[in-house]
Order: C-alpha cells, then sequence, then structure tokens
C-alpha cells in the first residue's frame, strides 16, 4: 500500500487521531514548574515553626505584591491577606497554610532540611516540613500567578491567605479574631487543599460532608494515696486506678456510640511514679479525642470525666480525691465539613480536567485540620478542602496501595513527589477558583 494510501487508511480506521488541542492552563503551570520547583525546595529547605513563620510568610507577601494584590502582613500573628478585586461576584479565599513541625528530617533530599529552632516551650528541635505544607504555600503562588494572568476570564474579588499555626490549631482562630471577616472582604467561597500520603501522586480526592475531625486534647490527672510498695494496703494506687479508667474508656466508642458514628479516644500518654518501691500520689495521662458532630463530641467528652469519676469511686477515693479532668478548649480544633454544592460542583470541574480516574471521591479522616473554622465562623459561607496526592508512583506500586506500608504524614520519611503534586493541585486550585468566580 503507497504511504498516502496507509495514512489515509489509518485515519478512516481511528488508529491515528487528530492532535490533542493545547490546554492553556495546564501548558502555562508546565512553563512554571521550574520556578514553582526552586521555590518549593527553598520552602522545604527553610521550615518554620508555628507562629515562627517569618521567611515564609515574607516570601509569599513579596510574590502577591509582585502580582497587584493588596497585601497585608502579620495578621493573627505571621499570617498574610492578599486582596485582588477584579469587578462584581462572588468573594473567594484561597488558604494555605505554611507552618513546619518539631521533626527530624530523614528523606535524604539533597535540599533537606537541616533547620534547628526553638519551640514555644523553650526546647530546641529540629524542625521539618513532614506535613508537606512547603506543597501548599508553591501552590498558592502557582494559583495567584494563573489566576492573575487569567483575570479577563473572572469577575469577583480574590482573598488569599497564608494562615500560621495549623499544626497547633490556633491560627485560623488567631486569623479571624484579628478581623479577617471585618478588615477584609468577607468570604461567600472558601478552597483549600492538603497533599495526601494515600493517594498516588496527581490524584485528587474529595469528601462531601465531614472531611476531618473535631480534635479534642484532654488531660486526667488521677489522685491516689501514695506511700511504700511492700505496704500497698495503706495506699490508694493511682497507678492501678488509672490503668483501669484506661480501659473503661474504651468502652466509649465500642459500648456507648452508635456503631454509624465514628470516633477516635486514645490515651498517648500515661506518667507516674519515681522510683521502683514508691507507690506514688497522682498519675497523669494525656488524651486525644476525634469526633464529626458536635453531639458525639459531647457524649464523648461527658462520658471520659464520668468514667473517670465513676472508676475513683469504686476505688475508694473520697470526694477530695476525685481525678481532674481538664478539655483543653483553647486547642480544640473543630470538624472541617465540605458544603455539598461547592463540593459536588468542583469535584464535576475535576473530573473534566482530570478524568475520572484521577478523581476520586474518599473518606472522611480523624486528622484534624483548623481551615474548619472559616466555614465555623459563618455557616452561609460555602467550603471546601479537598486533597492531592503525593506518593511517589513507584512507591506506591510497591506498597500495593496499601497505605501501612508508606510513610504517613508527620512522618520524617514523608516527601511526595513535588512536580505531580504541585501541577496537579495548582490547576485543580485555579479550577475550583474558576468554578466560584468565571465570568457567566
Amino acid at each position: 500500500m503507497r504511504p498516502r494510501h496507509l495514512l489515509l487508511a489509518l485515519l478512516l480506521s481511528g488508529a491515528m487521531t487528530a492532535p490533542v488541542a493545547a490546554d492553556p492552563l495546564s501548558d502555562a503551570v508546565r512553563r512554571d514548574m521550574p520556578s514553582l520547583l526552586a521555590l518549593y525546595r527553598d520552602f522545604h529547605s527553610n521550615p518554620e515553626l508555628s507562629l515562627q513563620e517569618t521567611r515564609s510568610a515574607r516570601t509569599l507577601a513579596e510574590e502577591a505584591r509582585r502580582l497587584g494584590f493588596d497585601v497585608t502582613t502579620g495578621i493573627g500573628g505571621t499570617g498574610v491577606v492578599a486582596v485582588l478585586r477584579n469587578g462584581p461576584g462572588a468573594v473567594l479565599l484561597l488558604r494555605a497554610d505554611m507552618d513546619a513541625l518539631p521533626v527530624e528530617e530523614r528523606t535524604g533530599l539533597p535540599f533537606a532540611s537541616r533547620v534547628r529552632a526553638t519551640t514555644r516551650e523553650g526546647t530546641e528541635t529540629p524542625v521539618m516540613h513532614a506535613c508537606a505544607h512547603d506543597t501548599h504555600m508553591t501552590v498558592w503562588i502557582g494559583a495567584a500567578r494563573r489566576l492573575v494572568a487569567m483575570r479577563g476570564e473572572w469577575s469577583g474579588t480574590l482573598v488569599m491567605i497564608a494562615q500560621p499555626a495549623e499544626e497547633i490549631g490556633v491560627g485560623a482562630r488567631a486569623m479571624l479574631e484579628d478581623g479577617l471577616y471585618t478588615r477584609f472582604p468577607k468570604p461567600t467561597h472558601a478552597i483549600a487543599f492538603h497533599n495526601s500520603a494515600t493517594l498516588p501522586a496527581g490524584q485528587v480526592g474529595y469528601s462531601v460532608g465531614p472531611a476531618l475531625a473535631n480534635v479534642d486534647s484532654v488531660d486526667i490527672a488521677v489522685r491516689g494515696v501514695g506511700g511504700h510498695g511492700a505496704a500497698p494496703h495503706t495506699t490508694r494506687d493511682p497507678i492501678v486506678l488509672a490503668s483501669r479508667i484506661v480501659m473503661a474508656l474504651q468502652t466509649l466508642v465500642s459500648r456507648e456510640l452508635n456503631p454509624l458514628d465514628p470516633a477516635v479516644v486514645t490515651v498517648g500518654s500515661f506518667n507516674s511514679g519515681t522510683k521502683h518501691n514508691i507507690i506514688s500520689d497522682e498519675a497523669r495521662m494525656q488524651l486525644t479525642v476525634r469526633s464529626y458532630t458536635p453531639e458525639v463530641r459531647r457524649q464523648l467528652l461527658e462520658g471520659i470525666a464520668r468514667i473517670a469519676r465513676g472508676e475513683a469511686i469504686a476505688a475508694g477515693l473520697p470526694e477530695d480525691r476525685m481525678p481532674v479532668v481538664t478539655v483543653r478548649e483553647a486547642e480544640h480544633t473543630p470538624a472541617t465539613v465540605n458544603t455539598e454544592a461547592l463540593t459536588l460542583a468542583t469535584a464535576e470541574l475535576f473530573r473534566r480536567r482530570f478524568g475520572e480516574e484521577r478523581v476520586k471521591q474518599v473518606p472522611p479522616v480523624m486528622a484534624g485540620e483548623d481551615f474548619g473554622r472559616f466555614h465555623l465562623a459563618d455557616p452561609a459561607i460555602e467550603s471546601l478542602i479537598f486533597w492531592v496526592g503525593g506518593v511517589p508512583e513507584a512507591r506506591w506500586r510497591e506498597a500495593a496501595g496499601n497505605p501501612t506500608r508508606l510513610a504517613s504524614l508527620h512522618s520524617p520519611f514523608w516527601a511526595p513527589d513535588p512536580e505531580p503534586t504541585i501541577a496537579t493541585a495548582t490547576e485543580a486550585m485555579v479550577t475550583a477558583a474558576l468554578g466560584v468566580l468565571r465570568k457567566p
């Protein structure tokens, strides 16, 4: 067959197709990747602890100013608010968090963190972006660049915030208390993303309704009567009592909650005593408590106090030696809930852009995220946080997709595959933003 006839036959049979049309957003993000990857490596090499994010904030503020945003710094501590007004329409808040963790990096990356810093409690510690907030900041810049370049396609107000102290659950509240909704345009919609250590790099995940949990920290001081280890009958051993409390707490989830209501009660710390032959007069426990609804949260917290008191009564402790249960309300992080209309509409836009195979509805997780406060402050605000996978393809295949065989968020070994993660997240953030702001 002659070459010309062969080509015609292939075209008619469908074996060859016309070149895929260029995608302006994908092409623009691809061209920007060398710059974005350089920013990512810089953020990764220079992590900062919660409420110490001065360098990161400065970098983000300078980039936003260059792009023409009206920028205010120092909101809620080190927070940045960048506003771009572009005609009438919705007010969209896009958020990235900036803080890193007191973790010593063990990824082996050439740009691994070697930073050491001092915590608020005065402890010197290594610092690492073990939750990959460095990708969040990088995507914040990438999305800002694209939305400025595409401003002819949308109308409304863009409020981009760089938030401090997500890891200790106080940054969103601090920005709100510092006038985020009164000094700046109040959002009608709020969107954020988080990198995922359980999805392959470049895959997008979303949940409808609860996405992340209520998080509470609870302290229990169990007060006994100390004495000699050889004469336990003369004491009220707080270790035995505290151990009974630990075991009874397990029934809260297994026997008191509706099995369809997810919850977690974990005793993460148990301390008492100083020596082999001394029965202490006190034991201290620290608990983390997770739930999705206010009703379940209340049931768990009330149940903890009831069980601690009940076990103390059963052990014969007098009224003045009852356990002291303290809920650290200042550290409470509310559940992050994705509003249905925005979530489903954005998920459909993601499918159109990335295809069905790269966009998955995923179950909520018991981790905490203070992004939920931006919706909680005004439930009329439509809100969405979605996931972008970061697990390198080779590691995903090696683990056969089993998350228990992968490094988790907050692990010293966690390192997302930066190029597909950042590129996908940037496209996704711009796509989500245009879904809210695009001109009719």
